[in-house]
């Protein structure tokens, strides 16, 4: 199968898409790393635009015109997605759904957060009401403490999906990909000389 090739058109059309559809849009498994090559490629034009006389003025006014809306694009898809996978992580955490399709392996972490912690707190707070008991208090844990740092690291090697320390679920990690996971996780996986650290 040729890999996707993207562009500002294609870039475009996956907004559009998931703009005008309800469901979450299946992507690429490559997304992220398209469209990352795809940035450095743009930014790389522009800098060597630059670079060049004065004759180039006009082309490095549309490279920088271009680059930001491609950023523009970025965060519109990004934010109806999160918006989609608030939605299916909710319904998911009431009906009790099983896999969800069209999710990106790293928005899958996203999808799991949330819906775990939607199941604990319907625990605690809905199904001891109907026990007749007052909603069990847990002091909320931020995402990052002092004894659960995040360490960025690159993937070198594919790496299937896991269960992490933590309990939620990680991967499947291709080669390139980029992740912010617990330091203890990232430690082990740069240790097995699957990750290494950015």
């Amino acid at each position: 199968m040729a890999e996707n090739i993207t562009t500002y058109e294609t870039l475009y059309e996956i907004l559009r898409r998931e703009r005008t559809r309800q469901e979450l849009q299946e992507l690429d498994s490559n997304f992220f790393k398209n469209v990352r090559d795809y940035l450095k490629e743009k930014t790389a034009i522009l800098d060597s635009q630059k670079q060049k006389s004065s004759i180039f003025q006009e082309e490095v006014k549309k490279t920088e015109k271009q680059i930001e809306n491609i950023k523009k694009i970025l965060k519109e898809l990004y934010g109806r997605r999160e918006t989609k996978i608030i939605s299916l992580a909710l319904s998911s955490s009431k009906t009790n759904a099983g896999h969800i399709m069209g999710l990106l392996s790293e928005e899958e972490v996203l999808y799991n957060n949330l819906k775990n912690a939607l199941n604990q707190s319907r625990l605690n707070i809905l199904n001891e009401l109907i026990k007749g008991n007052l909603p069990i208090k847990e002091e909320s844990k931020p995402i990052k403490t002092p004894e659960n740092k995040l360490g960025l690291i690159r993937f070198i090697k594919y790496v299937p999906k896991f269960v992490g320390t933590d309990d939620y679920i990680y991967g499947p990690f291709e080669p390139e990909m980029v992740a912010n996971l617990p330091l203890g996780i990232a430690e082990l996986l740069i240790q097995k000389e699957r990750a290494e650290r950015i």
